[in-house]
């Protein structure tokens, strides 16, 4: 049976009323639920515990960082003295068994050097002032070694070339992950326990964790202070003994529980 218009009329109005409605209700159901899920204003019943960990270990690598520094009237002269040294810098650490990838140039540069110029001024002239006299031309290079015993001699044979800058050597751990991920599983342990002590100490039971951060985590390198002397290929002394030691590495971490 078809419907009139004025029966569909008053459907139309009917079923307009009923969506209003409905969309009143699901606005006031978020108006309701919004303040507590985002802006609640009570406070969480949580605790924040610290926890420690670390580790030692035996270095595996030694760096050290040299400098090829001279002087001269240009800046070619300079530098092309600079690449003399440099390469037999580099033919000596081929022969220690450094390999390309474990020197690497940081910085090559020069600089003016000047003089200070005093004269008697006249009314169209004054010579106090500076001039350059040359130029100083420099290249710096980083090391890595790999076999720790043979650092002494190195450094030795560096002297013998002329190498008269150098820092380090360090000691440090060419691959620390699973040390780190030791340390951090300790930290972690830590504040564990000491959250359990704690929960049992107020009476309450830990909840869930809310949050997690991690500080620290770092290796701490043994630095030993290399002197480089120049000495000619015969009569050397032997190379120095350098102590390698032990680095620590360690890991802090911050745990906050819900408790109940």
């Amino acid at each position: 049976m078809e419907m009139t218009p004025e029966r569909k009329e008053k459907f139309r109005k009917i079923l307009k009323i009923f969506l209003v409605v409905i969309v009143a209700i699901a606005v006031a159901n978020c108006f309701l639920e919004f303040p507590h899920n985002r802006y609640n204003d009570k406070p969480e019943n949580v605790i924040t515990i610290t926890g420690h960990g670390e580790v030692q270990a035996v270095p595996d690598i030694a760096n050290i960082s040299l400098t090829i520094r001279k002087d001269a009237k240009t800046v070619g002269d300079a530098q092309a003295q600079v690449a003399v040294v440099e390469a037999k810098v580099l033919a000596s650490l081929k022969a220690n068994n450094i390999l390309d990838g474990d020197r690497k140039t940081v910085d090559a540069s020069f600089n003016p050097k000047y003089e200070y110029n005093t004269g008697i001024c006249t009314m169209n002239n004054c010579p106090n002032r500076s001039i350059i006299v040359g130029y100083e031309a420099y290249e710096s290079i980083d090391v890595k070694i790999r076999k720790i015993d043979d650092t002494g001699k190195i450094i030795q044979d560096l002297g013998a070339l002329g190498v008269t800058e150098l820092s380090g050597p360090n000691f440090a751990i060419d691959k620390e992950d699973f040390f780190k991920d030791t340390a951090r599983k300790d930290a972690i342990n830590d504040a564990k326990v000491k959250a359990k002590e704690l929960a049992k100490e107020l009476g309450v039971r830990l909840g869930k964790i809310t949050s997690f951060s991690e500080g620290g985590n770092y290796a701490t390198p043994m630095y030993v202070n290399a002197k480089i002397d120049s000495v000619s290929a015969t009569g050397a002394p032997a190379p120095a003994v350098l102590p390698v030691g032990e680095n620590t590495i360690s890991s802090d971490v911050t745990i906050t529980y819900e408790i109940r």
